[in-house]
């Protein structure tokens, strides 16, 4: 049995993540005794300070494995690493880190991104099968997580990918990723609350067949009225898992179409983080059962 290991989820804000519940549920599962996860409140000054931490050599104490990494670090960390995995260099973003040491020396940092399976996992899950080739695909914002969902829908198939970036922040991160991938998108500026620009985002909705809002709780309220008919089978991803459901889902879910709650993301980005960190793979269900037992859902 390994002892005396610990991990972290590591944003700011991080006190609302239900990481801990997910790992600790793997951990009780797998008979890691020894292990440790907590919560680390992360701002950006703090950050290389945390990142030398964890390459620290082991002291008496617990000895890092590695992090959960949410927002804003999920792109400025890739700079304090020691090595990214080529998933995580071409998305330009990375939700893991896993400190990899040879007894109790300094550790290499490797940076992955998890992000992409969780999103494909969550998305596979609700729609019970790989969809057709050639299938449309609408993305909400242009953040790491949408450049995650990029990857993700390839994945899946997606022939025609829309970004709708809301006009503060604009596609240019998508832009990128998306070259990165060699990857042609369409890309619309946003500005909620315009009516018109709401409709054109709005038009997109209706001719998706996949559809991921990166955006925060609220972020996608406006939308809402909006939806009308959707396609048969269609499927949107919502990251948001608090509150549930978003009033884009309740109303994407209301119009006929198939959603999967932000949740099921982050449990199925969680399974190869533990995998990444532990060396084992975890037990899906026990992580379920802890996870919807947090969100006191069935």
């Amino acid at each position: 049995m390994t002892v005396g290991q610990k991990a972290a989820v590591i944003g700011l804000p991080v006190t609302h993540s239900l990481s801990p519940v997910l790992h600790r549920a793997a951990y009780a599962a797998l008979g890691l005794d020894g292990w440790q996860y907590e919560r680390r409140e992360t701002s950006p000054e703090e950050l290389g300070p945390l990142l030398a931490e964890l390459a620290a050599p082991a002291g008496p104490g617990p000895v890092w494995a590695g992090l959960s990494v949410t927002m804003p670090h999920k792109q400025a960390l890739l700079t304090h690493l020691d090595a990214v995995d080529p998933l995580a260099q071409t998305v330009g973003a990375a939700n893991t880190v896993v400190a990899q040491r040879s007894g109790r020396g300094p550790a290499l940092l490797t940076g992955f991104n998890t992000d992409v399976a969780g999103i494909v996992g969550a998305l596979r899950e609700v729609t019970g099968k790989q969809p057709a080739a050639g299938a449309t695909a609408l993305v909400l914002g242009s953040g790491a997580t949408a450049c995650s969902a990029l990857a993700a829908l390839t994945e899946l198939g997606a022939g025609r990918i829309v970004v709708a970036a809301r006009s503060h922040a604009g596609p240019g991160r998508a832009l990128s990723a998306a070259h990165r991938m060699g990857l042609e998108i369409e890309t619309v500026t946003w500005r909620p609350g315009v009516a018109a620009s709401d409709a054109v985002v709005a038009e997109a909705l209706g001719g998706a067949d996949l559809v991921v809002s990166t955006l925060p709780a609220h972020g996608a309220d406006v939308l809402a009225p909006l939806v009308g008919r959707v396609r048969g089978g269609a499927a949107l991803l919502d990251v948001v898992y608090e509150p549930w459901p978003t009033a884009l889902a309740a109303a994407w879910q209301g119009a006929g179409g198939l959603i999967a709650p932000g949740w099921l993301m982050l449990l199925h980005q969680a399974v190869p983080q533990v995998r990444l960190m532990t060396g084992m793979t975890p037990d899906v269900e026990a992580m379920r059962t802890a996870l919807t037992a947090a969100l006191g859902r069935p």
